[in-house]
């Protein structure tokens, strides 16, 4: 592969929903390959069903068994899953989450281990994914827990606004509960760090969105 050029792993999220509508709709973009090696964890099986219902057949991955084995050149998948996996659309079954739980599994070794530099991951049903392996409210969570860390925030970039959340995966109705003066506190100094660390802004402009008599 050539070295400039960044591997990112794509996880397959919920292989009955969205997941790879946006993938290879995204993918399909030329200048994809320009700017990375993309590889996608997930199912050629799957991927294939997906591509003959977008009617996009033109479209092709490139199989391969791990991701030192990347072309640069081309889309690349890894399968995750076992071959019988069958695919329900618009259905949310537990077969589904069990394989959104090994894709994510084996992007995140890999993450670890350097032969990717960077995850995106596929839009999972947060329900069908529960588990003994997976407990969590969504990825930012497991993620946390996988690389040991307690300062951790959700951000929605644009090129124009950064927006750190507070709170995440919660009813709307228990928000004000959840938000304390400490929480605000501690994700403006996390903001900071990662404007500093991230964005190279050294004096990053941070505005508090208010949530009326919700701080105690």
């Amino acid at each position: 592969m050539e070295p400039n050029k960044i591997k990112v792993g794509i996880t397959h999220g919920d292989i009955n929903g969205i997941s790879y509508e946006v993938i290879i709709k995204s993918l399909a973009d030329s200048r994809i390959l320009e700017m990375c090696t993309p590889i996608v964890y997930g199912s050629p099986k799957v991927a294939a069903y997906h591509r003959k219902t977008l009617d996009a057949e033109i479209f092709s991955f490139n199989h391969i068994q791990n991701a030192k084995e990347a072309n640069s050149k081309r889309i690349n998948i890894i399968n995750c899953v076992d071959e019988e996996i069958r695919v329900e659309l618009g259905k949310s079954t537990k077969q589904a989450g069990e394989a959104a739980y090994l894709a994510l599994e084996a992007a995140v070794r890999d993450l670890k281990s350097g032969d990717i530099d960077v995850v995106v991951t596929g839009p999972i049903n947060k329900e069908n994914i529960q588990s003994e392996n997976f407990n969590f409210p969504g990825h930012t969570e497991y993620f946390a827990k996988e690389f040991g860390t307690k300062d951790y925030l959700m951000l929605m970039i644009s090129d124009i606004l950064k927006v750190g959340v507070v709170t995440g995966h919660i009813p709307l109705a228990n928000v004000a509960q959840s938000i304390t003066k400490g929480k605000i506190l501690g994700n403006i100094r996390l903001c900071i760090r990662l404007f500093l660390k991230i964005f190279r802004s050294v004096k990053p402009r941070i505005a508090v969105l208010a949530l009326k008599s919700a701080c105690r």
